[in-house]
């Protein structure tokens, strides 16, 4: 599959794809980056969480082309809400790319914590709001927990699979996603995520698969977020991390005064989850 197929929506605001001399650099970069990490670490290697989106497909690409298939270690994570394509989907790229991979099931992990829950803590209450997000962040953080355990255990790194996009907005749990010791593809908007994999060579279905965290059933990013991850990407690119105004950004992209408000608004409330745990200025006695 070439880069040039992976289509834009008809309705994305900003075209933010890489040409060809771009994607090649960028490629080498991330490689380069990931030895480099393992090897400033004196580690054996690096272990990743296997979802079967394409985050984690093009981490585990990298990684592979990084570090040869003999020094990645996926874990697939099932739990109760995950679909069973994307877990097939995600020993799929496994067993494509020729790396280890376990299969762990973090349901009755999960259970447990839902059990020792203070309170009536039924399924059907922790499978509503608020406490469904806390539910599925409890999911994400048993799958840190474990991606550390087996790292540890066989002196590897952890590899993050968040992009850009994630970052800015705070889609990602907190000690849980976030909890990693590198994210190679962190710089890269979901667009160019979505490009970047075709150019490597990821399989079209999962290059155009509808994004999901599988925080619950029938869970979908852009559902979550409230807009398109290209409506999403280009406010970001222009207003967030570019130098136009709202106004600006309004008449450039074609979008919304509201679409702007709601990216600012994820933004500036993450904005702790991209910074350590504050503690009070020095008093200096």
């Amino acid at each position: 599959m070439s880069d040039e197929s992976v289509i834009l929506e008809a309705s994305a605001p900003l075209d933010l794809r890489l040409s060809e001399a771009e994607l090649a650099a960028t490629r080498e970069h991330i490689e380069t980056f990931v030895e480099r990490t393992v090897d400033d670490a004196a580690a054996e290697g690096a272990v990743l969480g296997l979802s079967g989106g394409i985050d984690s497909t093009l981490t585990a690409h990298l990684a592979v082309e990084a570090l040869g298939s003999d020094r990645v270690h996926g874990l697939v994570m099932p739990s109760d809400v995950n679909a069973a394509d994307n877990m097939s989907d995600a020993e799929r790229v496994a067993r494509d790319l020729g790396i280890e991979y376990d299969v762990i099931d973090i349901a009755p992990i999960y259970d447990a914590f839902v059990e020792a829950f203070p309170g009536e803590a039924t399924e059907r209450r922790v499978e509503t709001d608020p406490l469904r997000t806390a539910a599925g962040n409890v999911r994400v953080r048993i799958r840190a927990v474990l991606n550390y355990f087996v790292a540890n255990a066989e002196n590897r790194i952890v590899l993050g699979t968040g992009n850009r996009s994630e970052a800015l907005t705070g889609y990602f749990t907190k000690y849980g996603d976030g909890a990693v010791d590198c994210h190679p593809i962190g710089n890269l908007y979901k667009q160019q995520v979505r490009q970047l994999a075709a150019h490597v060579g990821v399989d079209e279905d999962l290059v155009t698969k509808t994004p999901s965290a599988e925080m619950w059933t029938g869970q979908t990013d852009e559902e979550e977020m409230g807009l398109g991850y290209d409506t999403l990407d280009a406010i970001l690119a222009l207003h967030v991390d570019g130098p136009l105004s709202r106004s600006a950004t309004v008449r450039h992209l074609d979008v919304t005064a509201e679409q702007i408000e709601r990216v600012v608004s994820l933004y500036e409330m993450s904005t702790h989850k991209r910074s350590m745990p504050p503690s009070p200025d020095p008093l200096h006695l």
